[in-house]
């Protein structure tokens, strides 16, 4: 079971970060009360353990800025959240072999079986919120999660009451962001914990 730790901001994320060994951190270029501009993210790459993966998460953005990315090792692994389409997914292809994360809002299980088919390497599925792509804080009901053929990032909702449970579903990866924050700020306390249990899951 890997973790992942989404939405970081700060220098003080970073060093939190290499403290707690997560998988994968993740930085939001998407539009985000945790958006971060593409030279505060190369500043803060240069901060994190390079055993660490950075995952940049886009909605539909422009493929060459993504490839520019990831071409500057600012980040490793691109997550799509804009639902984008099959032409977007094959012209950023051609531009980087960079791993791709493609999301999933699920509403019901034929969400995850159309995405379940695109040329990509894992899916992330997460809560279904109208006019939001990702962050909602909530669960959605993973009973609809069924048989996938990709690997799977679980997201939505997420924190330290029911990453065990979480943990039990089959997803390749826990992925997190307000579940490990104090009035919308990192907590390593909450880290701590969150890493400890995903560890202790994996024994």
């Amino acid at each position: 079971m890997k973790l992942k730790f989404c939405g970081l901001t700060r220098k003080a994320d970073i060093e939190a970060a290499n403290e707690t060994k997560p998988d994968f951190i993740g930085f939001v270029f998407a539009e985000s009360r945790r958006h971060v501009s593409d030279l505060d993210a190369a500043r803060l790459k240069e901060h994190l353990d390079p055993e660490i993966k950075a995952v940049g998460v886009f909605v539909n953005d422009e493929p060459e800025h993504i490839a520019a990315l990831v071409r500057d090792e600012v980040i490793d692994i691109i997550q799509l959240h804009g639902g984008e389409s099959m032409h977007y997914i094959s012209r950023l292809r051609k531009l980087t072999s960079a791993p791709i994360v493609y999301a999933v809002r699920v509403e019901t299980h034929r969400d995850i079986k159309q995405a379940d088919t695109l040329p990509v390497d894992w899916l992330l599925l997460d809560t279904y919120v109208k006019h939001a792509y990702g962050g909602s804080g909530e669960t959605f009901d993973w009973s609809l999660i069924g048989e996938v053929n990709h690997p799977y990032f679980l997201a939505g909702g997420l924190n330290e009451t029911n990453v065990q449970r979480a943990a039990q579903t089959g997803a390749y990866a826990l992925d997190l962001s307000s579940g490990i924050e104090t009035d919308d700020v990192k907590d390593i306390d909450k880290m701590r914990r969150v890493s400890a249990l995903v560890k202790g899951a994996n024994q």
